[in-house]
């Protein structure tokens, strides 16, 4: 029973609903470590927090995980978009106060709820801009800023009392491919990586970061196999070179970079033996078996002399400090919490999503606009409901404000030339379809606003604004810049 347990507090599973299902619940009286939430388990704030306190009624030690980074990604706040800009607008805005401070409410959202782990920040250095995945999640392109605004954000969010996951060590930000649905490669030198991509991460365990997510990555200069199953990147280089002692958790194990190669009890008994602490699975069978058979699998990789009982019990036990270590936080998130409100007039995710806009021409619309949303979904890690957020922000300033998605496949709608039309993209320069409805949009209306929400490429339309990422903090940014407001109102304090 003692393996058992041992073997269950190194998982990390997901589930369906927006309650526990029985199964989780009876997992957790087996020993679960920890569990993962998605926006598919989250409707609103207090619903969450009723969430969180009835998982650990069932076992208070448990970790209770989220991807929150800001930005694109968020679960607490997908339905509405993110309420903070994503990393890239901070990076571009390059303001270490404010992008730790970001972090801190991030973190004091996730410690009014009793989230105990924020998979965040993303440290990836976006070197390669036809990047799928990260793009906008990264601080950048610049490893030195990369490591910068990581520890920054590193400090605010753990300041909270909530517990920061740098990630995807060891860097997946060169890469062309979506680790989601392949496995990417890294073609670069051991030297290159260590200068560049190692840089955030190094910043993350000088600033103390609990945990470290190692991405299914396949990176020749350093092993054959994918990072999450290399001794060589687990142990030899994020341990013993890096030197870090905290959690390391790998990527979702569902994901097809590994799953298409291996079935997922061997992917965990392997993560576990090359070095990892606690394994994710987002995607957990509906009776919770699956969750059960890699538990059992662990157990038989231990009895089989696969697995040596002395690395599981290294896992179980560095979860374990995770969690003692949010325990002894409860004054930081007690502080966090007490922290006024910002004032909507000094509001700090616009405030941070005005400084990151990046515009060219003068842009100005004096009556409500036609807005059509040439967008799709960025990446997977992204939640698919997640809305765009200019014709909404847009609405909430100049009543009568229409909007009209397009997406692969779908006609242009009818422009019309009675009215302000604002197209709105995502990744452009990425997506030959959105670059192919764009023009033919502007052929039509060339006097169109052009807003660009995820990299920006070549300025196009009468006027484009940037705001380098897609938040509702970055929509309302763009929309107060175009329906402007007196000057001095506008500029960020």
């Amino acid at each position: 029973m003692r393996l058992e347990r041992m073997a269950m507090s190194v998982l990390q599973p997901g589930f369906d609903g927006t309650e526990p299902p029985d199964w989780l619940r009876r997992a957790l009286g087996d020993g679960l470590g920890g569990v993962v939430l998605f926006a598919r388990n989250l409707s609103d704030h207090v619903r969450t927090a009723d969430l969180v306190a009835d998982i650990r009624a069932e076992s208070p030690d448990v970790v209770v995980a989220v991807d929150e980074e800001g930005g694109s990604v968020t679960r607490l706040e997908a339905r509405t978009g993110s309420s903070w800009p994503g990393n890239r607008a901070l990076g571009v805005a390059d303001d270490l106060h404010v992008t730790e401070h970001v972090a801190r409410r991030i973190g004091r959202l996730l410690a009014t709820t009793g989230i105990s782990l924020d998979y965040a920040p993303v440290a990836d250095v976006n070197a390669n801009p036809d990047n799928p995945v990260i793009g906008v999640r990264s601080f950048g392109a610049d490893p030195g800023l990369v490591a910068r605004h990581t520890a920054a954000w590193v400090g605010g969010l753990q300041g909270s009392g909530v517990a920061a996951c740098a990630k995807h060590f060891p860097g997946h930000g060169d890469t062309i491919a979506d680790s989601h649905v392949e496995l990417p490669t890294v073609h670069v030198s051991a030297e290159i990586l260590a200068e560049r991509d190692l840089r955030p991460f190094r910043a993350a365990i000088d600033a103390g970061v609990r945990a470290v997510m190692v991405g299914h990555l396949l990176v020749p200069a350093l092993d054959d196999v994918p990072a999450t199953l290399s001794r060589a990147v687990m142990t030899g280089l994020l341990r013993e070179t890096l030197g870090f002692r905290g959690l390391a958790v790998t990527d979702a194990i569902e994901m097809r970079a590994v799953a298409a190669h291996w079935p997922p009890e061997e992917i965990a008994v392997r993560a576990l033996s090359v070095g990892a602490d606690a394994v994710c699975a987002g995607i957990s069978s509906a009776d919770g078996s699956s969750v059960y058979a890699l538990r059992d699998a662990i157990v038989a990789a231990v009895r089989q002399g696969r697995l040596p009982e002395e690395r599981l019990a290294e896992a179980s036990q560095r979860v374990r400090d995770l969690v003692d270590w949010h325990a002894g936080q409860a004054a930081a998130r007690a502080a966090a919490a007490a922290e006024p409100d910002d004032d909507p007039d000094q509001d700090l995710g616009l405030t941070a999503a005005l400084a990151a806009l990046h515009v060219v021409g003068e842009p100005r619309l004096d009556q409500a606009p036609l807005v059509v949303e040439v967008t799709a979904r960025p990446h997977q890690a992204a939640d698919s409901g997640t809305p765009p957020g200019v014709a909404r922000a847009l609405a909430e300033l100049l009543p009568g404000t229409e909007a009209v998605s397009v997406t692969v496949g779908d006609p242009l709608p009818d422009l019309g030339a009675d009215r302000p039309l604002v197209v709105v993209v995502q990744d452009a320069a990425r997506h030959g379809w959105i670059r192919e409805v764009l023009g033919r949009a502007l052929e039509s209306r060339p006097d169109a606003i052009v807003v660009e929400t995820g990299l920006p490429g070549p300025p196009a339309g009468a006027g484009y604004v940037a705001t380098h990422g897609n938040s509702r903090a970055s929509a309302r940014a763009a929309a107060r810049r175009l329906a402007r407001r007196p000057p001095e109102k506008e500029s960020p304090p």
